[in-house]
């Protein structure tokens, strides 16, 4: 970041500023506004929410006067706002991607659908696409990916999410030349599966989040989906459907995170996981075949070998989206992106039965949590991608708690985008 910020300085002496069009004003996006107004050379020019008066509370929060703040939904009066210095609110999501005054688009919805709407309407118009919106990503972003290099524009995740964090253990591992045998992720709470919005609701009470949010976080699925992007983005692989998941402490992970015939749980090596015991932090085991190498790392307190972890014990979310901002701008270089494909998917499975003309309710909810699988194993089972789930998808016929839900089960009685990109995508063979 240090070169970002010199970078960002030189950009604002000279008159310029990154002008970032926000979509999405709930947590992630009250972050990123106030963050971004510490930093040089970068604004959040205009932020659409549906409900308008949250975005001006962020703005307000972020120390901007309101008189500087205007709400519209014209774009002629919003292009005029900007130019003057002032900072727009709007309703329209679409009017924030299409703006000429904004650089790089910004997804903090963590809706599925309307993330991949977004990203494809900023890589029409031309703007470079950052998504708080994991699920959207590991549903279509290998070809919103692949439009975007068309198009000459960067599609990425974000650092300071958890994928994003791994990434950055992986390039910086990978680029010295050593060998990556697992990349990971903390959990914050035991797996419950079955976990629902009721019976997290008095936690999310006290914590003051959204019980759908809290539920995917407990079923496991948010975690299955991070993974995934990993996944996508590395080319590394889920060891076992859904992970193994273990509970260790951080100086068990080298290994635990070993083959089999070595005492570890793996079949393979170049997978990815997660560990109840190490959160919020993200890691990486890894290992090299010189033994100059390996005594430099015993003597640098890394320990005993033959693997070794390397962890970050924190991860920032939308504080730290400025940097993939920044990045895209200036270097025209994503943070995460599912550069390999897909890789892995993360598919649907039944919370319990579920009966024909039944509504599934999507993410967090209590129809459906999320398993991560080889790309390969959701081909070959025609497992339904978790991404597609919402009110428009029925169940044509009766699956039972704890099986895999597949295309064959379900219809959609609406095809949104994020279904035409998902058919495109396979029909492409991604």
């Amino acid at each position: 970041m240090l070169g970002l910020k010199r970078r960002l300085k030189e950009y604002e002496m000279e008159g310029n500023c990154i002008r970032v069009g926000l979509i999405g004003a709930g947590q992630m996006g009250r972050g990123l506004i106030s963050q971004v107004e510490k930093i040089a050379g970068m604004e959040v020019v205009i932020t659409a929410d549906i409900v308008p008066e949250r975005a001006e509370t962020a703005y307000r929060k972020a120390g901007v006067p309101s008189s500087s703040i205007l709400r519209t939904d014209d774009p002629e009066k919003a292009e005029r706002w900007i130019a003057s210095g002032g900072w727009v609110v709007t309703r329209d999501g679409n009017m924030a991607v299409q703006l000429d005054s904004v650089d790089v688009v910004v997804d903090a919805t963590g809706i599925p659908e309307v993330g991949a709407e977004i990203a494809w309407h900023a890589i029409l118009n031309r703007k470079h696409i950052v998504l708080l919106n994991v699920e959207a990503d590991v549903t279509v972003g290998p070809l919103l990916k692949k439009m975007a290099d068309v198009a000459g524009v960067v599609y990425t995740g974000t650092a300071g999410d958890e994928p994003g964090a791994i990434m950055e253990l992986y390039d910086f591992a990978s680029s010295l030349g050593f060998e990556v045998i697992a990349l990971g992720k903390g959990k914050n709470n035991p797996l419950d599966v079955y976990a629902t919005p009721d019976g997290v609701a008095d936690e999310a009470r006290r914590k003051g989040v959204n019980p759908k949010m809290l539920a995917s976080f407990r079923d496991g699925t948010k975690t299955m989906v991070e993974m995934t992007a990993v996944s996508n983005a590395t080319g590394f692989l889920p060891d076992v459907p859904g992970m193994h998941g273990p509970k260790a402490t951080l100086d068990r992970l080298p290994r635990l995170f070993s083959l089999r015939e070595e005492g570890g749980i793996l079949h393979r090596k170049g997978i990815v996981d997660y560990v109840d015991g190490v959160a919020p932090g993200v890691f990486a085991v890894i290992t090299t075949d010189n033994p100059e190498v390996h005594d430099q790392l015993k003597y640098l307190k890394m320990g005993d070998g033959p693997h070794y972890v390397l962890y970050r014990p924190y991860h920032l979310t939308s504080l730290e989206t400025p940097i993939s901002v920044a990045r895209a701008f200036f270097h025209q270089e994503p943070t995460i992106a599912p550069c390999c494909g897909s890789v892995s998917e993360t598919v649907a499975v039944a919370k319990k039965d579920l009966q024909p003309g039944e509504a599934l309710d999507g993410i967090g909810g209590y129809t459906v949590y999320g398993r991560i699988l080889s790309a390969e194993e959701q081909r070959r089972e025609r497992a339904l991608p978790i991404g597609l789930v919402g009110a428009n998808v029925r169940m044509k016929r009766r699956v039972k708690k704890g099986e895999i839900l597949t295309y064959d089960d379900v219809e959609c009685e609406e095809r949104n985008r994020i279904w035409i990109l998902r058919e495109f995508m396979e029909k492409d063979g991604q």
